[in-house]
């Protein structure tokens, strides 16, 4: 069971969204949340609402644990760009791009070795 949250259109490069997003990816989303609210980018607000969102629809929706959920999915998608101009010398203009982002997170319980690994025993050391 999963619970997905998503931010479309917001104003932040895709680019500078996903060096935020590769920080959170496998995390316990506590932990997560902790590493966002602490990360000087500023494309973590954004993603920190959406993780935020993810969490509240896994307990609200699915009746999850926070604790034992962990960020198992996260990724951004490039939105439509908004094109502008800027004037330059010589009546010039040139072309100013400001691109947006789809953010989504998907978070889902850890799946925890309840049996025990398989194979081998651990062997100790002398």
């Amino acid at each position: 069971m999963e619970a997905r949250a998503q931010a479309r259109f917001i104003r932040v490069t895709p680019r500078k969204a996903r060096r935020v997003v590769d920080l959170i990816r496998g995390l316990p989303a506590d932990e997560a949340q902790a590493v966002l609210r602490f990360a000087p980018q500023a494309a973590s607000e954004p993603v920190g609402k959406v993780l935020a969102s993810a969490i509240a629809n896994a307990e609200h929706n699915n009746k999850l644990d926070r604790e034992t959920l962990v960020v198992s999915t996260a990724f951004v998608d490039e939105g439509p760009t908004l094109k502008r101009f800027r004037p330059r010398a010589m009546g010039r203009a040139a072309r100013i791009n400001k691109r947006t982002s789809h953010i989504t997170v998907i978070v889902s319980p850890r799946e925890d070795a309840g049996g025990g690994k398989q194979g081998k025993p651990k062997r100790r050391t002398r």
